[in-house]
């Protein structure tokens, strides 16, 4: 030790404030170790502190995670609420889509959904309504109602109401994805004219084989009703007709106003139609009427009135004959179906005629279906 000096007390004090030796700087392995079976704990440097037991705590709740993917219970589809209502006096079915709650879309986040409704069995397109889109939210609020004209008792005896969840495609590559669930309600259940409310649990979407004496090229729907089993393209559709026997001008007012659920004869999915109005006997260009054509549609309002002058004995031996054709540029119109009223018809075409002629004066308006089978007339 010779040639060194001595160590001052300043020296000293600092050499002494030294904590000790130092501890090898921790590698970030250490922070996220890897686990293999085969190989051996790594040594890890002693830790000079004592362990340090914490305090026990109680337990806190942890919230139960959100099933992810399909479930066998139907409630993690969601649920949906609605009301139907009848309306019988004036043969409409209404539909109000309230909202809906715990939808379980195909990815996560938020999603855009709206409400499809269809009437089986029938054209899909002819009975398809659909709500806006709200944006957004698993918890969609729509209050928004649907109608559907020329709804019938016959038709709320054997019709049923499928409503379906769609997620809106817009942002999507895939424009067909299914539907996030479905229900089906039969419509028999409903007191006309009595409100019903609905809290319905959502099912996945149940197929039926296409019948095949379906024609494929008119759009018809995929869905047929489990208990029926009548098929869909043997409905052509209904037309709402209102007749008068004016006093003022001495003859017939014939009003065409709208047409539901027409049959598509385009290969679309829908038609162009228009309704052909024919006073039988009657010569002359007077007995022959036509609306204008409604482009693209299959149910079509017209609200346009024709007139047939002639007394009132005079029109009760005649036949009105109304037609719905869809109009084809260069070929030859489609038929889609027709109606005869007469003195000689049977049922409500025969007693809608009666009650118009037998008064003066008042408006008469009633829904028809439309028979597929060409009109003849009998000289």
């Amino acid at each position: 030790m010779a040639g060194r000096g001595r160590v001052s007390m300043q020296e000293h004090m600092a050499i002494d404030a030294s904590p000790g030796p130092i501890r090898p700087i921790r590698l970030i392995s250490h922070y996220f170790p890897h686990f293999y079976p085969t190989a051996e704990p790594a040594l890890r440097p002693p830790d000079p502190r004592p362990p340090v037991t914490p305090a026990r705590s109680a337990p806190q709740p942890q919230p139960d995670p959100e099933p992810e993917g399909d479930s066998d219970d139907s409630t993690a589809l969601g649920t949906l609420e609605f009301t139907l209502l009848f309306d019988a006096d004036n043969s409409t079915l209404h539909c109000t889509a309230h909202c809906a709650k715990g939808l379980k879309p195909l990815a996560s986040g938020s999603v855009d959904t709206f409400v499809k409704a269809n009437l089986l069995p029938g054209a899909s397109k002819a009975s398809q309504l659909r709500t806006r889109t709200v944006r957004g939210t698993r918890g969609p609020v729509w209050e928004e109602t649907l109608t559907y004209h020329g709804f019938t008792l016959q038709d709320a005896r054997r019709k049923t109401l499928r409503l379906c969840v769609c997620e809106d495609p817009w942002l999507r590559r895939r424009r067909r994805a299914p539907p996030l669930g479905e229900l089906r309600v039969p419509l028999r259940k409903l007191v006309p004219n009595r409100a019903r409310s609905f809290d319905v649990c959502l099912e996945r979407r149940r197929l039926t084989k296409r019948p095949k004496s379906l024609d494929t090229a008119r759009g018809m729907s995929l869905y047929e009703q489990e208990v029926e089993a009548e098929v869909a393209s043997e409905e052509r559709g209904c037309v709402l007709l209102s007749l008068c026997y004016s006093s003022q001008r001495g003859g017939l007012l014939v009003g065409v106003l709208r047409c539901a659920h027409l049959a598509p004869m385009d290969a679309n999915g829908y038609s162009d139609p228009f309704v052909r109005l024919f006073l039988h006997p009657n010569g002359g260009k007077k007995s022959k009427y036509k609306t204008s054509v409604r482009k693209k549609t299959l149910n079509p309002e017209f609200n346009e009135e024709f007139f047939y002058a002639g007394p009132r004995e005079e029109l009760a031996q005649k036949t009105l004959l109304v037609s719905v054709w869809d109009y084809d540029l260069g070929t030859a119109d489609d038929f889609i179906g027709g109606v005869q009223l007469s003195s000689r018809a049977g049922g409500e075409r025969q007693q809608h005629w009666r009650e118009c002629l037998g008064r003066s004066d008042r408006r008469l308006e009633h829904w028809h279906p439309l028979d597929g089978a060409p009109l003849q007339l009998s000289e």
